[in-house]
Order: C-alpha cells, then sequence, then structure tokens
C-alpha cells in the first residue's frame, strides 16, 4: 500500500508519495536526500516514533501506522557550496568502508522486496534525458567521486582535482557507448561538478542522462545491514530499447553499490590525494582500452571485469593488436581461472 507524506523542512513542504508500507525509515530519508540534499545522516524526523523512541533506519513505514498525508518536521543541514564538496575528508570515508561484495554470500539481486523498490523507481524516478540514446550502443554508467574526480582534497578548483585522462577516456568511450552518470548525491551538486570538471560543456562527447541519489535503493544484507546500491535495473526498466543486461558496464569506486548487478560492475580504484597522484594515476587511460576491446563483443554477460587487468593490451604492445575472444570467461568461474589468452599469449592471471 503506498504512503502519501508531506515533510516540511526550511520553510517549505515535500510531498512524498512513492513509498510504500514495506520501505523503511532509512528509505524515506533517502527520498528526502534527493529533496532537499540533507545527508541521511544529518536528517533528524521529528514525530516518527516507534514504542515511544525515535524509529530506527531499519523499521518499515508500515509499522508506524502513519495516517494519509501526516505531516513530518525535519531538521538537518545539507552541503552549501561547492567548497563543502571540495573540503577536507572524513574520518569514516566511504571508500575505506567498503567490502568486496564477494564476502556477502546471500544473493539480494533477485529478492522480491528489491524487484518491487526497482519496479517504483522506473516508475516514479523521473529521467531528464541530455542527449537522445544511440541505436546500436552500449552502455557505460560512471560513478563520480573518487572515480572521475577527487572530491575531497583541497583546491582552488575543481579541474585540479579531475582525474587525468578524463577528457581523452570519455571521447573515446563515446564511439562505442552511450554515457550517463550516477552518483550518490543531489543532481544539484552532479550538474555542478559536471559544469566544473568541462563535462556538461565538452564538443567531443554527449552525456545521455545523469541519475541522482533518488534512483538507488536501500537493501538489507544479513552481514552489512542495510545498505545503498545503484541498481542498474532502474536503467534497464526506462530504456529496455537500447540497454540490458547484455551490454551494460558499470563503474564504481565502492563495491557494495553493485549488489543488485555484480557482473556488470568494475571496482575501479580510488582517485585520492589528487596532488600527490594526478602525475601517477593511468587508470582511465588503460581502461580506455579495455572499453574499447570489448565493445566487440555482442554479450557481456559471460565477462569476468575483475580481472580486467589481466587482459589489458599493453601500450608496449603493437597498436595493431587485437583482445581475442578467449578473454571472455563465465563469471562463476571467476575464481578457479588461472590462464588468460592474450593475443595468442598465455598468461599468469591474477
Amino acid at each position: 500500500m503506498s504512503l502519501s507524506l508531506i515533510i516540511k523542512w526550511g520553510g517549505q513542504e515535500y510531498t512524498i508519495t512513492s513509498l510504500s508500507e514495506e520501505d523503511t525509515v532509512l528509505d524515506l530519508k533517502q527520498s528526502l536526500k534527493g529533496l532537499t540534499g540533507v545527508l541521511p545522516e544529518r536528517q533528524k524526523l521529528l514525530g516518527l516514533k516507534m514504542k515511544g523512541k525515535p524509529a530506527d533506519d531499519d523499521v518499515k513505514l508500515g509499522a508506524l501506522k502513519l495516517k494519509p498525508n501526516t505531516k513530518i518536521m525535519m531538521m538537518g543541514t545539507r552541503e552549501e557550496s561547492l567548497e563543502d564538496v571540495l573540503g577536507p575528508p572524513p574520518d569514516n570515508d566511504d571508500v575505506v568502508n567498503d567490502f568486496d561484495i564477494e564476502e556477502e554470500v546471500v544473493e539480494v539481486e533477485n529478492r522480491e522486496e528489491n524487484l518491487l523498490k526497482i519496479s517504483r523507481r522506473v516508475k516514479e524516478y523521473k529521467v531528464e534525458i541530455l542527449n537522445p540514446p544511440r541505436e546500436g550502443k552500449k552502455l557505460l554508467v560512471l560513478d563520480v567521486d573518487y572515480t572521475l574526480f577527487d572530491h575531497r582534497s583541497c583546491a582552488e578548483t575543481g579541474v585540479e582535482l579531475m582525474r587525468p585522462y578524463l577528457h581523452e577516456f570519455l571521447t573515446s568511450a563515446y564511439e562505442d557507448y552511450d554515457i550517463v552518470i550516477w552518483s550518490a548525491t543531489n543532481m544539484k551538486w552532479i550538474e555542478a561538478k559536471m559544469k566544473e570538471l568541462g563535462v556538461s560543456t565538452n564538443a567531443n562527447y554527449k552525456i545521455t542522462f545523469m541519475l541522482d541519489s533518488a534512483a538507488m535503493i536501500t537493501v538489507h544484507t544479513p552481514r552489512r545491514g542495510l545498505i545503498d546500491v545503484k541498481p542498474l535495473g532502474v536503467i534497464w526498466g526506462k530504456f529496455s530499447e537500447y540497454y540490458s543486461k547484455k551490454n551494460t558496464i558499470m563503474f564504481d569506486d565502492i563495491g557494495r553499490n553493485f549488489l543488485m548487478n555484480p557482473q556488470n560492475g568494475l571496482k575501479i580504484r580510488p582517485f585520492m590525494k589528487a596532488h600527490l597522484n594526478r602525475d601517477k594515476d593511468k587508470e582511465l587511460l588503460k581502461l580506455t582500452q579495455y572499453l574499447k576491446e570489448i565493445a566487440k563483443l555482442d554479450d557481456f554477460l559471460e565477462l569476468n571485469h575483475k580481472h580486467w587487468e589481466s587482459v589489458f593490451v599493453k601500450t608496449s604492445m603493437s597498436p595493431h593488436s587485437q583482445l581475442a575472444p578467449a578473454v571472455v570467461v563465465s563469471f562463476k568461474e571467476a575464481r578457479t581461472i588461472t590462464l588468460i589468452k592474450l593475443c595468442g599469449t598465455e598468461l599468469k592471471g591474477t
């Protein structure tokens, strides 16, 4: 059963109708983050109580017996400017607290409650198409913070924190892929960062659309509790005529974001301490070649992106070298792979 709630914050009222009784308090906070820019951990919702105490994040909204159009007061502050985004790193950064998704043995992909959340996002989340999807192109979904941009080091401009080879990488990828940006922040800040980096105005490539935190869902894992993830099913549901599991790859520095679609995720090394590493980091340069090679394949389903560096065509090789189809390996067999064929040569796998 769907709920209708009215949240009062900052002198304004926000109506939320996209949640159901099966969603949790954290789902509500995530929705509010998308509307207000206030992070869930900074939100205090007055009036949401369970047995006389403030409701925990994992409490289902249905258990709170909320009446239609219940008004809830929210307290909390948001980032006020791009300077805050460029500030010093917090002590408990998400990158540090990330975990390998293989540690989480239970599969969350096919749980009914998670699929229902995706269905609601497909129905309710509004995507602003910046450039039309192109027939026959594959899909590249990119995170922003620590993937394309060191958002926590200090600098006078965002360009100083841009990952090396970013524009060259995007220009090359655009030849074979539609490019989508998906960041776990508010759209306001995504747009600001893309403008600051010169991505939104570059003449050599185009961004198809951008997604923010409101397109994410919260899933429950036995060992880690509630976590936020980026379900590619939202994109596949909205653009099924163009994109699917077979032609999508997603880069993110946080592996848990792949829990709903582990086979389509490539965990990129985080780009941090830009002032020390901008002359050393070549991650995007290498991934440019990887994307170019796998673009030749009709189906990504049997690729094991975890071993992408094992099939990287080194720059010392001939520029005419081609990556043999033998690099395509079963995702389920990835742990047992010991040999990878590269241009006819057998190399030790990692």
